[in-house]
């Protein structure tokens, strides 16, 4: 999985209400509640901000009665590569495709890279695709193996939080429901 700890600076707001209490506790909740669960293009998704460190001199700006301070910061985050292999767990299946949690994301597999079949039909009764000639099933729980074919930055509407959109296939050769992937492996020979 692609994640990595990124450090970044930032400034924090110290209110008159907490001073006197330590600067590191007061800019850690801060930078968690501004940078958590928030997508930055550079940098990914955030998992978590994980520690921090403040400047001790902070800044006053004329009609505000808090102090600004520096604060470099460490994040945990998850950016997904072109072309990687990652495994996850399907959450949902709907008759254009079906989402698969990859880490704190979704990707989608569109119906037509599911599985290398010919005709792929959708059960919504049981949320499964079924292969027509291979019968191969794979339904919402399954985990399975895919390439990520596509990665973007996408804002819904104006106004809303950056997203990361992610496409998947399962198509290849060492893809697919993991149950899939095992039958495939070549049987080791004995010495």
């Amino acid at each position: 999985m692609p994640f990595r700890l990124v450090e970044a600076e930032d400034y924090v707001r110290v209110p008159p209400t907490e001073f006197g209490k330590p600067l590191e506790d007061i800019a850690l909740s801060q930078l968690k509640s501004r940078y958590e669960g928030k997508v930055l293009r550079e940098v990914g998704y955030i998992v978590a901000v994980l520690n921090v460190k403040v400047g001790r001199e902070g800044k006053i700006v004329f009609g505000d009665g808090g102090t600004y301070h520096r604060a470099v910061f460490t994040m945990l985050a998850f950016m997904p590569l072109d072309g990687e292999v990652v495994e996850g767990v399907v959450e949902n299946a709907r008759e254009m495709g079906m989402l698969v949690r990859i880490g704190p994301i979704l990707g989608f597999i569109n119906k037509i890279h599911i599985m290398d079949d010919p005709n792929i039909f959708f059960d919504a009764s049981t949320k499964s695709y079924i292969g027509e000639r291979t019968k191969r099933r794979v339904s919402v729980g399954d985990v399975v193996r895919a390439r990520i074919t596509g990665v973007s930055f996408t804002t819904p509407r104006e106004g809303t939080d950056l997203l990361i959109r992610v496409t998947l296939t399962m198509r290849s050769p060492g893809l697919g429901k993991l149950e899939w992937v095992k039958e495939k492996k070549p049987a080791a020979k004995k010495a």
